[in-house]
């Protein structure tokens, strides 16, 4: 076993501490915690969804609890300005106007987790200055550039509200690496540990509990990248990646139907060259989870639902049937294509 090997093992002690401790703190969100560790280790940023009170943000302050580095959070409202995130003003005790960094560069380069909270009630223009902290991991600011090297940004969107909030853009979807819903638990055991056990009642002391920097978080995109050339495909697999891009393009052409629903008219814009991008960098970091070197299709299965359906856009006229329509077409997508 040579030295990367022994490193990657390592990390993977890691990640899987990691994981248990988040699942400890949120219970009964098990599957969603696994997408949040992938996205960690193949770096990409996340978009969050569910209704009020699900546990999304006590969530993330348990990542931010064991990812180390620092966390910055800011709330969405429509008369948010992009200034906001750079900077904020006030008068000082001799009522001088003075500037302060904003959430975005108050650490500097040991910011590690951003969190957008409603991310849909910010204005379009707010939205524009994330796309390209997440595009780029910098910002201009005062006549100057500021890196972020190790940041991920985590967004929030409440489903519930529609009033005063604004739509992401497709190109801002498509920085996200996953889409996750976080629904309320169904199992009567974790249900009632929530409603009666006081250790859930109080956020702050939960996340207080947790140990702190169990992963180092700007050592990550390193690790990342070592994941990335560590885990190897073969041909025939490569083959069956390309023919799941294609198929979420032009559906029809693989024989996948829906019922009452026109396939050729079906797909407005499919997967990007990005997201089949992030797509190989999640299936890889979980073939690394599962102790493999090797990317298999069930690592691609694994991780095709939370990568795709967000940059699958429909036509208008089967817009309003989304909900119904997407888990139907990437269960037929991933029926119909043969896995080598």
């Amino acid at each position: 076993m040579n030295n990367t090997d022994n490193q990657l093992g390592t990390w993977r002690d890691q990640a899987l501490q990691f994981e248990n401790q988040i699942n400890r703190a949120v219970i009964g969100q098990q599957q969603a915690v696994r997408h949040l560790l992938l996205a960690v280790f193949a770096r990409g940023h996340v978009l969050l969804e569910g209704q009020v009170g699900v546990g999304k943000t006590t969530l993330l302050r348990a990542m931010a609890q064991g990812l180390g580095g620092h966390y910055q959070r800011i709330e969405g409202a429509i008369d948010l300005m992009p200034a906001d995130l750079l900077y904020y003003t006030y008068l000082n005790q001799d009522g001088r106007p003075c500037v302060e960094p904003g959430p975005l560069l108050k650490q500097g380069e040991q910011l590690s987790i951003f969190f957008f909270n409603e991310i849909n009630r910010a204005r379009p223009q707010v939205h524009a200055l994330l796309l390209r902290v997440m595009a780029e991991r910098s910002i201009s600011a005062f006549n100057r550039e500021y890196r972020l090297p190790h940041v991920q940004v985590f967004a929030d969107r409440n489903r519930v509200e529609k009033e005063e909030t604004f739509e992401l853009p497709a190109a801002a979807r498509d920085r996200f690496m996953m889409e996750i819903t976080i629904n309320r638990p169904i199992d009567d055991a974790v249900l009632d540990e929530l409603m009666f056990n006081q250790r859930y009642h109080d956020v702050d002391a939960l996340v207080a509990e947790l140990e702190p920097d169990v992963l180092v978080y700007d050592k990550l995109n390193q690790l990342s990248q070592t994941i990335q050339n560590t885990i190897q495909t073969s041909v025939t697999l490569r083959r069956y990646a390309l023919d799941l891009w294609k198929a979420s393009n032009e559906p029809q052409h693989y024989g996948i139907r829906i019922s009452d629903v026109d396939m050729g008219q079906l797909i407005l814009a499919g997967a990007s060259p990005r997201g089949m991008s992030y797509f190989i960098r999640a299936a890889k970091v979980r073939a690394w989870l599962e102790q493999r070197t090797m990317l298999l299709p069930e690592d691609m299965q694994a991780v095709y639902q939370v990568i795709m359906t967000h940059r699958i856009f429909l036509n208008p006229g089967y817009g309003y049937r989304r909900e119904h329509i997407m888990p139907e077409l990437v269960k037929g997508i991933l029926n119909t294509i043969a896995a080598p």
